[in-house]
C-alpha cells in the first residue's frame, strides 16, 4: 500500500486535509486521535504521565488536563522529552497495527513530528501543508486562545516552515480560502490514487 505521511506546523490545515482525503476514500490514521485514546482514564499512558509529573494533572472527573500538561512540557524541555518517552513508543505501536489492517487505496499518517521524530522513514511520500508563520500564528491563537509566547514555544519545538518544505515530495498551500484548499486536496488525491495504482500494477507483474 502507498503510505503518505502528512505533516505541517501546528494550525496549518492537517485536520482539513486528513478529512478531505479521507472523505474521498484513503484510510487516514492520525496520531493525535491516538494520543487522546491512549490518555483517556483507564489506559496505562494516563497512570504512568500521572505518576510521572504528578496526579494534580488529572481532572476530579479522571480526565488528564490537557491545558496544564501542554503548559508544562512546552516550558520544560525536559518534562516534553520524558512526556514523549511515555506516548511516541506507544503511538507508534497502534499507529503500525492500524496500518497494518487498513483496507484502502493509500494510507495517510497524520504525524505533526513526522521528521522530528524520524517517522518519515514509514512512509513512501511526505504532504505538508504550508502556511506563513504569521498566518499560522494568527489561527492558532485564534482557535486555541494560546498566548503569543505559548505559541512561540510550540513552533520553537518543531523544525523551522523552511527545513519542512526541503524535504517534502508534495506541498499544499492553505494561505488561501478553504475551497482553494479542498481544490488542491482533490488533484492530490487523484495523484495518489495514480501511484498507488502504478505500484499495484508493477507488484502484480
Amino acid at each position: 500500500m502507498l503510505v503518505i505521511g502528512l505533516t505541517g506546523g501546528i494550525g496549518s490545515g492537517k485536520s482539513t486535509i486528513a478529512d478531505a482525503l479521507a472523505a474521498r476514500g484513503a484510510g487516514v490514521i492520525d496520531t493525535d486521535v491516538i494520543a487522546r485514546e491512549l490518555t483517556e482514564p483507564g489506559q496505562p499512558a494516563l497512570g504512568e504521565i500521572a505518576a510521572t509529573f504528578g496526579a494534580d494533572l488529572i481532572r476530579s472527573d479522571g480526565r488528564l488536563d490537557r491545558d496544564a500538561l501542554r503548559a508544562l512540557v512546552f516550558s520544560d524541555a525536559d518534562a516534553r522529552t520524558r512526556l514523549e518517552g511515555i506516548l511516541h513508543p506507544r503511538i507508534k505501536d497502534r499507529m503500525l497495527e492500524r496500518l497494518a489492517a487498513l483496507d484502502a487505496p493509500y494510507a495517510v499518517l497524520v504525524i505533526p513530528l513526522l521528521f522530528e521524530t524520524n517517522q518519515h522513514t514509514l512512509v513512501d511520500r511526505v504532504l505538508v501543508v504550508d502556511v506563513p508563520e504569521t498566518v499560522q500564528r494568527e489561527r492558532v491563537q485564534r482557535r486555541s486562545g494560546l498566548t503569543h509566547s505559548e505559541v512561540d514555544r510550540i513552533v520553537a519545538s518543531q523544525i523551522s516552515r523552511a527545513e519542512r518544505l526541503t524535504r517534502a515530495d508534495d506541498i499544499l498551500d492553505n494561505s488561501g480560502d478553504l475551497p482553494a484548499l479542498l481544490a488542491q486536496a482533490e488533484r492530490i488525491h487523484c495523484s495518489y490514487i495514480e501511484l498507488a495504482g502504478n505500484a499495484k500494477d508493477r507488484q502484480i507483474r
